[in-house]
């Protein structure tokens, strides 16, 4: 037995050299204070909101609780004392997340509702009403040196009882199994629950290959594996900076394991990120990010998130929107419960004008991603193509309410009022915009729907002024639009030209209902992937 001479834990594994709580030696012999508690419930924040964010269902007007094998995995919170960041505390609970959304009969809130509550000033009570979920799972991690000490529990949302609960004192080279264990026993402890029977009747040799089948692409590296979840929480901060550290950290994690499938597929995103947002050269980006994803594949043809990467490349730069529903078909056909794969189907259903299909698609990512504010403002812009117009607004209105909302919704919203014959709000909320060059091509449409061509000019030689790379198409769709149509296709050539990833909106964009008809439309739709 070892003692903790700070907090005076007692230690049983010998091995153990530091404590697991505050990173002082350990001393021979026991403690005189026999009492150990768990760490307390998830340590929060002020808030505020939470608890009113809608779930789709809601949304939908529909009444019905969560089903009983609906979960989400809440980040777990980080108790060490070194002062190491957050990357795998929250890379723990992604990774539990991933597998059990791969796992069959079970839903899984996404990553982006699930770590809206980081820090939040909620219950687990609270969060699991908000997600719509039956049960939550919640754990903490702390680390000294090799050693880690991770706790866990699932608990039922309706009255807070905790269903599981365990605590494992491992080194860092048990991570993967540590991992499985968690993911087996919550396997274990929802098909109990749904089916009305005890955790220990479920046959485990059935769980046990679940989740096999589900951590497939991983690496039996544990370093690779912290390397790889250092990159992914980089790639996930969405700066320029970030996703260039993500890079490295991929790269280093593959010079470790070059058969890291899941990791190659990682790298393929971060690469695409950066080609899509012209962090780096377009052509030279998706280039890398092909090569990567195509390398995933080749290790494990039956990765979902490779298929989806693949799908990704496809739809924004080869403009092959049949090979990449192909691909995204694929992808969900092996993991069905991915929040990810479901919402880049869904948007590509729609940009084919599949608006049935990408509805159906929508809601089903919503039931998994309710609090995602690009969930919402993807699901803005479906309605609207479709000409649901009161939803098309309910839709961006939920996306502006979350704290994470990005660029230019505030801009397709006010069009969204323009269309329901509001131009007053339409321009208030164009003027809300945070991002000049939208806020620009919101008036720019706004301004000429009211006869004021000099100010609507205005806008439109403001825009031409801003425009950057992958800008263009939006000065496009004002043209268009205005009902200048040679103009309108000049500017979609230079689009091409660019390789404006916008472009690929452009069958299903209302701005251009005035080109449809120019027998110049349907060849240039052909173009870029988009004809019928």
């Amino acid at each position: 037995m070892k003692r903790c001479p700070e907090c005076m834990r007692d230690y049983y594994d010998d091995s153990l050299s530091y404590c697991l709580d505050d990173g002082s030696v350990l001393l021979e012999g026991p403690s005189s204070n026999p009492s150990f508690t768990v760490e307390p419930a998830t340590a929060v924040m002020p808030f505020p909101g939470i608890a009113d964010q809608p779930t789709v269902r809601s949304w939908l007007g529909e009444a019905a609780g969560p089903p009983l094998n609906s979960t989400a995995v809440l980040p777990f919170r980080n108790l060490s004392s070194s002062g190491e960041g957050d990357y795998f505390s929250d890379g723990l609970a992604e990774e539990l997340l991933n597998v059990l959304s791969k796992i069959e009969g079970l839903q899984v809130a996404a990553r982006t509702s699930a770590f809206y509550f980081k820090n939040a000033a909620a219950t687990v009570v609270e969060i699991g009403r908000s997600l719509g979920v039956a049960t939550v799972v919640e754990g903490s991690v702390r680390s000294a040196g090799e050693r880690v000490r991770i706790s866990v529990s699932l608990v039922k949302v309706s009255d807070g009882f905790q269903l599981w609960s365990e605590t494992y004192d491992r080194t860092l080279s048990d991570i993967f199994a540590v991992q499985d264990d968690i993911a087996q026993s919550v396997v274990q402890e929802l098909r109990g629950l749904l089916l009305g029977i005890e955790p220990e009747e479920i046959p485990l040799l059935s769980v046990e290959s679940e989740v096999a089948e589900a951590v497939r692409g991983r690496t039996a590296d544990p370093e690779a594996h912290r390397l790889m979840l250092m990159g992914r929480y980089h790639l996930g901060l969405y700066t320029r900076e970030n996703a260039e550290a993500a890079i490295e950290f991929f790269m280093r994690a593959l010079e470790i394991d070059p058969g890291f499938a899941l990791c190659w597929a990682e790298l393929s995103r971060a690469h695409s990120v950066c080609g899509g947002k012209a962090w780096s050269n377009t052509d030279e980006a998706f280039a890398l990010s092909r090569k990567a994803v195509e390398k995933a594949l080749e290790l494990d043809p039956e990765l979902a998130e490779a298929h989806a990467q693949l799908g990704r490349v496809q739809a924004a730069y080869d403009w092959d929107l049949k090979a990449a529903e192909a691909s995204y078909d694929r992808a969900l056909a092996i993991a069905p419960g991915s929040a990810t794969v479901l919402d880049g189907a869904s948007i590509l259903a729609y940009k084919l004008g599949n608006f049935d299909r990408a509805l159906e698609l929508s809601r089903r990512v919503l039931d998994h991603d309710p609090l995602s504010a690009p969930v919402w403002h993807n699901l803005g812009l479906l309605c609207h193509s479709a000409g649901m117009l009161k939803e098309a607004e309910t839709a961006f209105q939920r996306s502006l309410e979350m704290p994470t909302s990005g660029l230019a919704t505030s801009a397709l919203l006010a069009l969204v009022v323009l269309d329901r014959g509001d131009s007053v709000r339409a321009k208030e909320l164009a003027n809300a915009e945070r991002d000049e060059y939208w806020k620009d091509w919101a008036i720019a449409m706004i301004e000429h729907k009211e006869g004021n061509t000099s100010a609507s000019d205005s806008a439109l030689e403001r825009l031409k002024a801003e425009a950057t790379v992958g800008d263009v198409f939006q000065i496009a769709e004002v043209h268009a639009f205005r009902g200048e149509a040679d103009e309108a296709f000049e500017w979609l050539e230079r689009a091409i030209a660019a390789r404006d990833a916008g472009v690929t909106h452009a069958k299903v964009d209302p701005r251009f209902s005035n080109l449809t008809n120019d027998p110049r439309w349907l060849p240039l739709m052909e173009r870029i992937g988009l004809g019928d």
